[in-house]
């Protein structure tokens, strides 16, 4: 390669002379600049093409590179000076009063509204300030008509449009910053704001990095979905501050903290930093109820500081005069109480998140259409998706039977959308591995292997955080901010289930693909790739569509399989869609041929002995735990003796506001792990921005099927899994509220129930709510039940005949107890209230001599409670 010939000395000399001289006779007064004035075409501020993609807070670049887009295209900015703040002296400064000073050690200050499009904001500057970026653009200019050598600078001086030659006005002289009369004021009033108004319609000063800085804007300022543009600007941060162990600086001495250097952007839900020199964004902190401004010296520990607090961090920052410390505190203050005060209150329950009205939302029981309506809100992604779950399993099919190959499987979905450009960002639980057999690390080395938007990250580490009695056990998929799915089935083997939870799966029912005229010509068997044995396809339109070859053998204890060709009217007599008496002779052909066509949705593809659960995804738990998940399509049970481990759970899909909180939920866990592992704290991980509320009634995409309801976004929370201060128990209080304030009954599913312990304090309050809503019912003899189903066994590998399965026995033991026996189970403190109550009734009888059985029984026969074990 050859190698770029380097100037001549002589020649670099001359360059650093004429800049010498340039600056030197520099009139900072005057600005001539030959660039044109860019015309604007007067377009709605509101459409969708003026608008920056969201997707632009992933490609941020420097401040000082050019490129980036920063306004909205066809749109002016404009700015108009609304006062001059002139005061006595500096403290009299945030106590406004008509009367002006005269005193030329404290120069003017002018308060300018910004406009571009709709977004409005307010920037101070001094008078010295126009002089700096006059002076600043002046040497900009002369840099840029300057040939120098390198290829950067070529491009940039070829942006320079030649053929408008035209002359903006100069910066007029004025008397500086000392303004004695007011007719002195208004008129530097008037030609500082045409100046700046002018200078802003010149493209080639107006992106410049000088000018930006000057009117407070960034990359991240007219982003629609990041809501109103606050307070920005440049500010000396401390480092420190945060709620994680290991991570804050020992002590208050100056030694132990670091300043640096960086660009804040305030918004209505959320304020970041970012690094200047790359444009990167450093630090994100959501407002939350902790949110509060300090700006005292004992308080900052900082002349000229503002200190922030919020649940995650106390963030402490310096500014270079007592007025510019002040502005900051107050106008980041004023803008987030204004706007977003929703986050800094304490919602029902304790909630980080308000109640929303009026949302699209709906519940699913079963993963069938759970994972279906998942699977085709992943296809309308557009910018980001958030996945966390307990267990996630990249292999498993969303749509079932797979008649499409592999395109419905949630790696293929994921690859897909991340080719696409979609951010996809996974949280997964990090296991304890000798407990349990999920192998989070391998469905985190699949996913990322997938495509460099695809992040994930495993979370706790268990030893250098001492977590090891808590877990992650949320399931939670977010698209685009807008749609929200949340509740108990993980995206994993074994979850996908429909009513009738099939016990066997050994493909014993043949079904015919509905085959066109038109496409019969293109149908011929092919072989298709082999999962659990042979396996053929046909060629349909194009597609191939796999079909078991398998020779089905025979089920233990169910006799030889029989195979018979499917009948949709037998289909359809089983599910009570039609009656059960024999089709008429009378029926035309054409009613026929209508009712196949109508049915084709549901019984295309499944062709011969189509299965629903492959490899991994037929399970039994209990019988076998899971092993070798990096095979994934391998059988690891043999499903012609064991049968299958039917799953059924309860999940919803929440849509607009309330899909913005769950979506911070995920935020804020992503953001505080990012922090905590170094290992995440690279720029390949990017820190994740909330969107604004005031854009969460745009929703793109909606779940068919929704009705519209109020909804709250409850959560369990803590230092260790979210870096919050104070805990979360929103989920506990709501549960404990909706049973005390219970009428008649209440009906409880779940996988444990444990309330009770050993001789040990428990936090958790489900069993003693519980017990005083019965008792509550009994003293006032109304009719009360409760019903608890829980399963039969828990989910854990052993065989309890045989005294196998200590995890098994264990969850067993203290489920009994919070039951049945046990001196804090619910039957003690049930029996201990009503003998005490029985005691108190038979003294009073005695003394009255009154005693009466049927005042007494019929109370106790209209309390009961039915514990189901399913």
């Amino acid at each position: 390669m050859l190698r770029q010939q380097e100037p001549a000395v002589s020649t670099l000399h001359l360059v650093a002379n004429d800049m010498t001289d340039i600056m030197e006779n520099l009139d900072t007064r005057e600005l001539d600049i030959g660039d044109g004035e860019e015309e604007f075409d007067g377009r709605d501020p509101n459409s969708t093409e003026n608008r920056i993609p969201f997707s632009a807070v992933y490609k941020t670049t420097g401040f000082k590179e050019t490129g980036a887009r920063v306004f909205l295209t066809a749109l002016p900015i404009t700015a108009k000076i609304l006062e001059v703040e002139r005061f006595t002296s500096a403290q009299d400064r945030f106590n406004l009063t008509t009367q002006r000073s005269v005193s030329k050690a404290l120069p003017a200050l002018f308060k300018i509204e910004m406009r571009h499009g709709h977004f409005t904001w307010l920037v101070k500057r001094k008078e010295k300030h126009f002089m700096e970026l006059h002076r600043e653009l002046r040497a900009y200019k002369t840099f840029l008509r300057i040939p120098l050598p390198t290829r950067s600078h070529t491009e940039r001086r070829h942006t320079i449009n030649r053929n408008l030659e035209r002359h903006m006005p100069s910066l007029p002289r004025g008397g500086g910053d000392e303004l004695a009369r007011e007719e002195q004021v208004s008129s530097r009033k008037r030609q500082l704001e045409d100046y700046l108004n002018k200078l802003l319609k010149m493209p080639m000063y107006r992106n410049y990095h000088a000018t930006m800085e000057f009117i407070d804007v960034s990359q991240l300022s007219f982003i629609h979905e990041l809501g109103p543009k606050g307070l920005e600007g440049m500010v000396l941060k401390r480092s420190g501050g945060h709620r994680i162990p290991g991570l804050n600086c020992c002590g208050h001495s100056k030694m132990c903290y670091r300043w640096s250097k960086r660009w804040m952007v305030v918004k209505d839900s959320s304020l970041l930093l970012m690094k200047p020199d790359t444009g990167a964004i450093s630090f994100v902190l959501l407002m939350d109820k902790a949110f509060g401004i300090k700006m005292d010296t004992k308080e900052t520990e900082t002349r000229h500081g503002v200190r922030i607090d919020s649940l995650s961090r106390t963030l402490v920052l310096k500014f270079t005069s007592y007025r510019h410390a002040r502005w900051w505190g107050q106008a980041i203050d004023e803008f987030v109480r204004e706007l977003g005060s929703n986050f800094l209150k304490d919602h029902r329950y304790g909630s980080f998140a308000n109640e929303q009205k009026n949302i699209p939302s709906k519940w699913y029981v079963n993963g069938k259409q759970y994972m279906e309506d998942v699977a085709n809100a992943l296809e309308e992604a557009e910018e980001e998706i958030f996945i966390t779950d307990w267990w996630l399993s990249p292999e498993i099919f969303l749509k079932r039977p797979v008649v499409e190959g592999n395109r419905w499987r949630l790696d293929s979905i994921l690859k897909r959308q991340a080719q696409k450009g979609v951010r996809i960002f996974v949280m997964l639980y990090k296991e304890v591995e000798l407990a349990l057999g999920i192998n989070s690390e391998y469905s985190k080395r699949t996913l990322q292997q997938l495509h460099p938007n695809i992040k994930v990250m495993r979370h706790p580490d268990h030893v250098s955080s001492a977590v090891y009695l808590w877990a992650h056990h949320e399931k939670i998929i977010v698209i685009d901010q807008s749609v929200a799915f949340v509740g108990g089935i993980d995206l994993a083997y074994g979850r996908w289930d429909d009513r009738e939870h099939r016990l066997t799966d050994i493909g014993s029912v043949t079904r015919t693909l509905p085959v066109s005229a038109e496409n019969a010509s293109e149908a011929s068997p092919a072989m298709a790739a082999p999962s659990n044995g042979p396996s053929a396809a046909v060629h349909i339109n194009g597609k191939s569509v796999p079909v078991d070859t398998v020779e089905q053998p025979k089920l233990k204890g169910l006799g030889k399989t029989k195979k018979t060709r499917f009948s949709i009217r037998r289909h359809l007599q089983k599910h009570g869609l039609a009656p059960t008496d024999s089709v008429s002779s009378a029926e035309s052909s054409e009613e026929k041929a209508e009712a196949a066509q109508d049915l084709q949705a549901d019984v295309i593809g499944l062709l011969g002995n189509t299965r629903f659960w492959h490899g991994k995804d037929y399970c039994n738990f209990v019988h076998k735990d899971w092993i070798q998940l990096d095979k994934p399509f391998d059988d690891f049970i043999d499903r012609h003796i064991t049968p299958r481990m039917p799953w059924h759970d309860i999940a919803s899909v929440v849509h607009g506001k309330a899909a913005r909180d769950v979506a911070r939920h995920f935020i804020q866990r992503w953001n505080f792990t990012k922090i905590m592992k170094p290992k995440y704290r690279s720029l390949s991980y990017p820190y994740l921005l909330p969107k604004s509320h005031t854009t969460a009634n745009e929703i793109k995409y909606q779940v068919p099927g929704c009705t519209q309801t109020n909804v709250q976004v409850l959560r369990s929370a803590s230092d260790w899994s979210a870096g919050i201060k104070y805990h979360e128990e929103s989920i506990h209080t709501a549960y404990v509220n909706a049973i005390e304030n219970s009428k008649h009954y209440i009906y409880i599913e779940n996988q444990f129930f444990i309330s009770c312990a050993d001789n040990k304090v428990v936090h958790n309050k489900i069993g003693d709510a519980i017990a005083k809503r019965i008792i509550k019912a009994y003293r006032e003899g109304k009719k009360y039940r409760v019903y608890v189903v829980t399963p039969l066994l828990p989910g854990f590998e052993g065989d309890i005949n045989t005294g196998g399965g200590s995890a098994i026995q264990a969850v067993m033991h203290f489920n009994y107890r919070t039951m049945i026996r046990g001196d804090c189970s619910i039957i003690s403190q049930l029996k201990k209230e009503i003998s005490k109550e029985w005691s108190k009734q038979t003294q009073t009888d005695k003394s009255n001599k009154t005693t009466s059985l049927d005042q007494s029984v019929p109370a106790v026969s209209r309390t009961r409670i039915h514990i189901a074990v399913l």
